[in-house]
């Protein structure tokens, strides 16, 4: 297998850079040369440089200390400067580059008297815009035909700002039309994570929807590959800053990675593979740092599918636990539990049920970070109909595999290794491909180290 993957039928590859490939200058010149290096790489999204988005995200909340305002500021600037300052013909770029400092500027400063998830997002999408273009002239400078383009002029969303739901349909007849006529002859550069609504304003895909809008661009655009470059090469049995046991995974099946994504594994944005699902496009996942590496394969079908593949971790969790005497031999109860739920847009991920009570967790965060949470009016609704117990400070530990619930005694062998733990929220049997659970936030990375050493080494 080639270090860089290739497709055979008329190749077109969709290849996103994430923020740390793209940190300064010399990881946007490594990125440029992974693209130059492969013909058929037509479609280039980046994400902003490492770190951006976090003091965006900041200045969006709000900073009221004028000065603490301007040092985030000053940061936003030297990591662009750097960088401008090192090309050749920075001239060409500058101007564009100084105008978006002054609207970060000026937004940051509404943003200190009044945020909102609108600003959140107008201000948050400036770090792509800002190093798409500069990458984009590092690789005119070497000698590329390649032509920066406006993500948001394709990618059509919702107006659920901070975390929102694209529209297929019409992102894939945007793209027909304005993007793929474009790279005949270059390479469109172009950003991850954002998009516009139908009245013109900027939105947000949510935190680690750089993936997510690259595979959908790859699959408004029918690409035969896409490529998802990081710092690691490629997916792990686990977290390798949690053990060093860690061992790469040279090839899994979308339903294995899916499950991966959506359980923690910080290297796939949970929603990514579902465009890739849909078209069949085979995804590649591989380190700018070191592409000589290889990577990870995620395809349909692939040779082996051991029971134990690997296990993810995702910190942050909220549990909420419903209890009511009037659920036992009920029914009903859940229905209206979940209409509320839906009615405030609150989205649930894992669920466990007893005679009188429910357990769910609450799905990702949005663009504003932190753990999720009930709003007010709905905890005030939920209340009338059961007593509700919010608890934080959790983490999920899944396991990911294939027919675990058809293997008879990988219960015992899987619930044996962790004895010593308090489990909460176990979840098993509904997928073949996942076992997961609660553990207390202080024991999640010791869990994840005994379980891989148990179950994967």
């Amino acid at each position: 297998m080639s270090m860089i993957p290739t497709a055979t039928t008329n190749p077109l590859i969709v290849a996103k850079f994430g923020g740390t490939s793209v940190a300064d200058y010399a990881a946007m010149c490594r990125s440029a040369n992974i693209v130059i290096t492969n013909p058929h790489t037509k479609i280039v999204l980046i994400s902003a440089c490492s770190g951006v988005t976090n003091l965006l995200v900041a200045l969006a909340n709000g900073i009221s200390d004028i000065t603490l305002r301007q040092q985030h500021l000053q940061q936003l600037t030297d990591t662009h400067q750097q960088i401008l300052n090192q090309l050749q013909h920075p001239h060409t770029v500058s101007d564009a580059i100084y105008a978006l400092f002054d609207d970060i500027a000026s937004a940051s400063a509404q943003a200190a008297i009044a945020s909102s998830p609108q600003l959140t997002d107008k201000l948050v999408s400036h770090g792509e815009l800002l190093s798409t273009y500069l990458f984009n002239q590092i690789l005119v400078e070497m000698n590329t035909a390649a032509i920066r383009f406006d993500i948001r002029d394709v990618m059509r969303t919702d107006t659920q700002f901070g975390k929102a739901i694209p529209q297929p349909d019409l992102i894939r007849q945007l793209a027909q039309q304005y993007l793929v006529p474009l790279v005949d002859t270059q390479i469109a550069v172009s950003q991850g994570f954002i998009g516009r609504d139908e009245f013109g304003n900027t939105t947000t895909l949510g935190r680690g929807g750089s993936d997510y809008s690259a595979a959908l661009i790859a699959e408004a655009v029918d690409a035969t590959t896409l490529e998802i470059w990081t710092d690691v090469p490629g997916m792990y049995t686990t977290d390798p800053r949690i053990t060093a046991a860690a061992k790469p995974i040279k090839e899994i099946s979308f339903s294995e990675a899916s499950e991966m994504a959506n359980f923690g594994a910080k290297i796939l944005h949970p929603s990514t593979l579902v465009p890739a699902i849909r078209h069949q496009i085979p995804v590649f996942i591989g380190s700018s740092i070191a592409p000589q590496q290889g990577g990870t394969w995620i395809k349909k079908t692939v040779e082996q599918a051991p029971l134990f593949r690997a296990l993810a971790l995702r910190g942050n969790q909220t549990m909420v636990t419903l209890t009511s005497l009037n659920m036992f031999q009920a029914y009903g109860f859940l229905a209206e539990v979940f209409r509320i739920l839906a009615e405030h847009k609150i989205s649930v991920d894992l669920i466990t049920t007893s005679e009188v009570s429910v357990s769910l967790t609450l799905d990702q965060t949005d663009t504003g970070g932190g753990a999720p949470t009930l709003p007010l009016a709905a905890v005030e609704q939920l209340n009338q109909l059961c007593r509700v117990d919010i608890e934080q400070g959790l983490s999920l530990v899944a396991l990911i595999g294939n027919h675990m619930s058809d293997s008879k005694g990988s219960a015992k062998h899987i619930f044996g290794a962790l004895d010593a733990y308090n489990l909460r929220l176990i979840c098993y049997g509904a997928s073949p491909h996942n076992l997961c659970f609660l553990v207390n936030e202080a024991d999640a990375k010791s869990v994840i180290t005994t379980l891989h050493q148990q179950l994967l080494e």
